[in-house]
């Protein structure tokens, strides 16, 4: 009997635990902002504001640092009145996120107010999202991420593609709806494979041609519809390398915002070294070839902007840590290096 109570006692306990927990209050607490207009209202006079201009982010440098700085909704109000814009505009403003202590953090773009004078008055600059993602920390690197990608959906279905009518979004950003046909929209994302193969001594990394000089990477696709992860990448290096997968295994996942709102889902992948022989897709990449450890080592320490040779050529480098695929091939080194051990 006495076993009876202690175990319905740590269930109790358990779940108690759970709905208190500091996260679980967050999450109920954001539901809640993306389902009750006049709550998220409320909030928007409370919370503080990440800055767009059409879709780019902006940041303020200190000494070589760049920061994202969080606006109030008094300052928000201030630069607005500056342009004799009502507050009205606040309710553009897309929720992405809150605090442990249930501060809302929203997104507003200001792309149609004149970008220098913003930029004075707050002393920081807008920057394009692809060099901004990489300067930043990783929380706000994040946040600014799931931010563009809100906003940007929000801007390309503003139609429903049923009716042709205009939809009307929630006041949080969670969903438009079109009341002519009764259909609720939902922001979306792409579900993309990156695979970094190998052959049990090797990993093999490519380029595509939109890659700056002397950047390598994981493979990587687009699922195809009815396809699952397996399925999507044995098809991807097939198609793109015309190697056969033997195994894989999952690593992790990553949102990115590039071209528009993926979840990367990371793989490795081994294929038989005496079936190695790589077969090039020339419409999908540029390069492809296989790298030995040591090379790849070397590959991580390298900056972009040291990777030119006297010649014009560029050794070989790889994303910055903040990309999928550099854990990719992090994880590969320690493997390869605990084999050596």
């Amino acid at each position: 009997m006495a076993a009876i109570y202690q175990a319905a006692y740590r269930r109790a306990s358990s779940l108690i635990c759970r709905l208190h927990s500091t996260y679980v209050r967050k999450m109920r607490y954001l539901n809640e902002l993306k389902e009750d207009d006049s709550l998220c209202r409320q909030a928007q006079t409370s919370g503080t504001f990440y800055l767009f201009h059409n879709l780019s982010p902006f940041l303020q440098k200190v000494g070589e640092k760049y920061f994202v700085p969080q606006l109030s909704a008094a300052e928000i109000k201030r630069i607005l009145e500056k342009f004799n814009e009502t507050e009205q505009w606040i309710e553009k403003s897309v929720l992405i996120s809150c605090s442990d202590e249930h501060v809302p953090r929203f997104a507003l773009d200001l792309g149609a107010l004149e970008k220098s004078v913003v930029e004075s008055e707050l002393k920081g600059s807008f920057t394009y999202l692809q060099k901004a993602l990489f300067v930043v920390d990783g929380k706000d690197s994040s946040l600014l991420a799931s931010a563009q990608s809100l906003l940007q959906w929000h801007n390309s279905h503003q139609y429903c593609s049923k009716t042709g009518q205009p939809t009307q979004r929630n006041i949080s950003g969670s969903k438009r709806v079109c009341h002519a046909s009764g259909i609720t929209y939902y922001p979306q994302i792409s579900p993309v494979i990156i695979t970094l193969v190998s052959d049990g001594s090797r990993c093999l990394l490519a380029r595509q041609p939109s890659f700056p000089q002397g950047m390598y990477s994981a493979l990587s696709g687009f699922c195809d519809m009815g396809e699952n992860v397996e399925e999507a990448v044995h098809r991807e290096v097939a198609e793109e390398v015309g190697l056969e997968v033997e195994s894989l295994w999952y690593s992790s996942s990553q949102h990115w915002p590039f071209p528009s709102s993926c979840l990367m889902i990371a793989c490795h992948a081994i294929v038989r070294a005496q079936q190695a022989e790589i077969s090039m897709n020339k419409l999908e990449l540029e390069e492809a070839r296989w790298f030995g450890l040591e090379e790849i080592v070397e590959g991580l320490k390298r900056e972009p902007r040291s990777s030119k040779q006297d010649d014009g050529s560029f050794l070989p480098w790889f994303p910055p840590k903040q990309a999928i695929a550099h854990q990719l091939i992090c994880e590969w080194v320690k493997q390869q290096t605990s084999q050596l051990a």
